[in-house]
């Protein structure tokens, strides 16, 4: 099997594994329903449609292709024997989930010997499924389709960014800085806000102390629609951290100098 075909063979399946979640978490959304807390302190909800989505992914997973890897948020990691892992959000935002918000998402990444290859952020409520790889980026909003391109470039002062919580963040002021420097700043969409940019309606996603499926399966969204993401510490962006996006060079060394304290 050629390269392309490959990557498309695989798509295809990622996209499979989005619907299928989809299905899964749907009856729970806007229902009555039991939040567990996953933290001794503090409050990291977790509910039946978080595990019942990831179940249903690992369980299509395995059986198509038993040799890969999974890190999942829920059931944790299967180590695999082949170059691929699979890394598995499956409701990105569950605080907005349990409130009611159509904001959340379910994050299904793909990496080959340990690169991120493919990704899909998908919301079934409201139709949208974000996904990228080797062959760019695309939008599906209910069979719609179309090509992701980031926004062109502008100065830091016109430019619209998106983050989860401003409390996430470990040093308050710079971030305050960054925010009086942009012309918006929007708070509470987690992923979309990622999803959006490389749609080019924000120009910076930036969020504080994200884990491995928190991104794995938006760094080939946002660089296939030709944006930039990387950590702005210095550290793996493969593996998480204080994440920051944006959609062209300077608006990303601009926001970054301002995070690392340098402006």
């Amino acid at each position: 099997m050629s390269s392309q075909n490959e990557a498309e063979t695989l798509l295809i399946f990622a996209q499979n594994l989005a619907e299928a979640s989809g299905k899964a978490i749907l009856p729970h959304f806007r229902q009555t329903l039991a939040v567990d807390n996953k933290l001794a302190e503090g409050w990291d909800p977790v509910t039946e449609g978080d595990r019942a989505a990831e179940r249903v992914i690992r369980d299509l997973i395995e059986t198509a292709f038993p040799s890969h890897g999974i890190i999942g948020e829920e059931y944790g990691t299967k180590p695999g024997s082949s170059p691929y892992t699979w890394v598995l959000d499956p409701i990105d935002g569950t605080r907005a989930f349990v409130i009611g918000l159509p904001t959340w998402a379910t994050l299904i990444g793909l990496y080959r010997d340990g690169a991120p290859y493919l990704g899909v952020m998908n919301q079934p409520f409201v139709g949208d499924m974000f996904y990228g790889g080797p062959q760019g980026a695309y939008l599906n909003h209910r069979g719609d389709l179309q090509k992701l391109n980031c926004a062109k470039p502008k100065p830091l002062g016109q430019a619209r960014a998106g983050t989860t919580s401003a409390n996430r963040f470990p040093h308050p002021i710079r971030f305050e800085t960054l925010r009086q420097s942009l012309q918006l700043m929007r708070q509470d969409a987690d992923a979309y806000f990622f999803s959006l940019m490389a749609a080019g309606h924000l120009d910076i996603a930036i969020d504080a102390g994200l884990q491995i499926y928190d991104i794995a399966a938006l760094i080939p969204i946002i660089r296939g629609a030709g944006g930039i993401v990387e950590t702005w510490d210095g550290t793996d962006v493969t593996k998480g951290g204080n994440i920051l996006a944006a959609s062209c060079p300077a608006l990303f060394d601009a926001a970054k100098s301002i995070m690392n304290g340098k402006l």
